[in-house]
This record gives C-alpha cells, structure tokens and sequence, in this order.
C-alpha cells in the first residue's frame, strides 16, 4: 500500500469515528443503549442567614461595644450598647408621675367616702324635716298650731331635700374623678411599661448564635434605627446554591440525601438535603465560563446542610453529588 493509500484509510477511519460520534441514533443502533448516568454533580458556593443589627427605638452614642470581626456570639450577648442616661432619666420621671396619679386616686376616693357620708346625713334630716312637717300639719288641723309654723316646717323640708340633690349631685363628681384617676394610673402605668421596653433598647443583643461578619460601627458614633452595627451570620444552617439541568430535574427529589466537598477540606465530605427545588426554569448564572452553559435552561436548588463546627463559610465554592432516581420514578 503506497503513502497515498495509508493516508487515504486514516481519512476515512475518522470520518466514520466522528458520523458515529454526532449521531446517537447510530451508536445505538451499531453498539446498543449506553449506560446512563446514576449521578450528578452540581456546584455552587455556601451561603447562610445573615442579619443586619442596628439599635431601634432609641438614637444616642455608642459606649459600649466589645466585639470584632469574626469573633463568635451566643444568642442574647450584648453586642453594643448606647448611652441610656437619657431613656433612665424619662423612666424615672415616668415613675413618678405613677406615683403622683396613684396618690390622686388615694385622694378622690376619700373625698368619694365623704361625699357619701354627707349624703347619708342629709338623708336623716330630710326624713327628720319631714316628721316635723307632718306633725305641724296635724296640729294645724287641729287648731294648735298657726299656719305660720307650718309653713316654715314645710320651707325647712324643701331645703333639706335640696340640700340632698345638691349632695348627691357632689358624690357622682367624687366618683368619676375617682375613675378619672384611676385612669390616668392606667396610662402612667403604660407609659412606665414602655419606658422600660424603650430602656432595654438600649442594649443590641445577638438574635441568635452566630458569627460576626461585619462591624460597621465605632465607639462614640451616633446610633439609631436604621444605622447598622453588626452583621451577624448564622453558620448553624447553612445551604448550597446550585443548579441543574432540565433532563435532571424529574430525577430528583425533596428531602434526597446528597454528599457535599470542598476544595477547603479536602477528603471531607458533609452530609446535605435538598430542601427547594424552584418551579421555575432559569438561564445558567453567567458565572460560568461558555456562552453555550449560559444559555442553558437550568433549575435552581437549595441543599441544607449541617455545619456544627462552622467549618462552611459564606462565599465558599462547594460541590454536592447527587444520586439521581430513575426518570419517572
């Protein structure tokens, strides 16, 4: 065979390697099904819950404030704290207007209990009037008395029922200042409540254990709602972010079992469970490198994962290996 020949042979041999390679259909027919795939990888980075801390309700410098970058917190540690000169101040003031409005219902109620007891010796006196009215009649009737006295006796009855109205008149006052001042110890009591709600603003506590991200303040700055201090990282419950593509996506399933590593530990691996699946299909993130993965549909996946040692941080690259299920399983 001449070089022509060889050359020609080498030609043909890969022409026909690369028609069996751009269509399946005739691999399958000269080679049979291939195996099809038990698993996948997927990539993507760690992320966790993160808050941003700042005081509410209360606006004042920073005096307290011990923590740093990085440092770990239990929930309820005092990250930072505010003057609260001011917010004691108005709770103590607060107080003793409690105390002013409490002594006030001391005072109406008593006048109230006078009151009451006025009313019941006008009551006798009425009545007392009243016999000597009917007495004098009597006698008038009888000749032994002048109409004059009569007429005083019944002048004397009209006072004392007036007296009377008048004194009753004086008890529903004395009551209802009495629930007036009730009142008023009701909303000074109130006031005191919150008084205390805004004082304990004073002091930022962790919401939950974590680890400071950021520290966005310092000693002696002006502090209030909406100026953030800390940011705060739960590494308790961390989760990957990855994608798959549409022809995985009916081979898994919520609540799978997957095997996450990390370049960062290398030979490590570390038990997660994919907790979202997104109903929604979506462009590959332009992270990736070729334009041809960028304009594939994917879906997005969510895989808890349990990081007790805090080993995961945000931002970190991970993998997860997920078992895929038969299609249509």
């Amino acid at each position: 065979m001449t070089r022509r020949s060889r050359l020609r042979a080498v030609l043909a041999a890969l022409a026909v390697g690369a028609l069996l390679l751009a269509f399946p259909a005739v691999r399958r027919v000269l080679f049979g099904p291939g195996t099809a795939p038990t698993s996948v990888v997927v990539s993507g980075n760690i992320e966790a819950h993160q808050s941003v801390l700042s005081f509410t309700q209360v606006q004042a410098p920073i005096v307290y404030l011990p923590f740093d970058e990085g440092q770990s917190v239990k929930a309820g540690t005092v990250l930072a704290r505010v003057d609260r000169r001011p917010y004691a101040e108005q709770l103590r003031i607060d107080a003793g207007n409690l105390g002013v409005a409490r002594a006030q219902v001391s005072v109406n109620a008593a006048n109230l209990v006078a009151a009451q007891k006025t009313v019941k010796s006008d009551q006798y006196d009425l009545a007392e009037k009243r016999r000597e009215l009917r007495r004098d009649e009597r006698l008038l009737e009888n000749h032994a008395t002048s109409r004059l006295a009569t007429q005083q006796a019944f002048a004397l009855e009209g006072q004392s029922a007036a007296q009377l109205a008048r004194d009753q008149a004086l008890v529903r006052v004395a009551g209802n200042s009495v629930r007036l001042a009730q009142a008023s110890v009701a909303a000074a009591r109130a006031k005191v409540r919150l008084d205390r709600i805004v004082l304990s603003y004073t002091r930022l506590r962790a919401p939950f254990a974590g680890v400071l991200a950021v520290r966005e303040a310092e000693l002696g700055e002006l502090a209030g709602p909406g100026i953030a201090v800390f940011t705060l990282d739960d590494l308790d419950h961390v989760w990957l972010r990855a994608y798959v593509n549409e022809p995985n996506l009916g081979q898994i399933r919520l609540g799978e079992g997957v095997t996450v590593t990390t370049d960062t530990y290398p030979g490590k691996s570390y038990h997660g469970t994919i907790s979202f699946i997104s109903p929604q299909a979506e462009f590959t993130p332009k992270t990736v490198e070729t334009h041809a993965e960028r304009v594939a549909l994917v879906y997005r996946i969510r895989i808890d994962i349990a990081n007790p040692t805090h080993e995961l941080l945000p931002g970190m690259p991970a993998d997860a290996a997920i078992a895929l299920l038969p299609a249509g399983k």
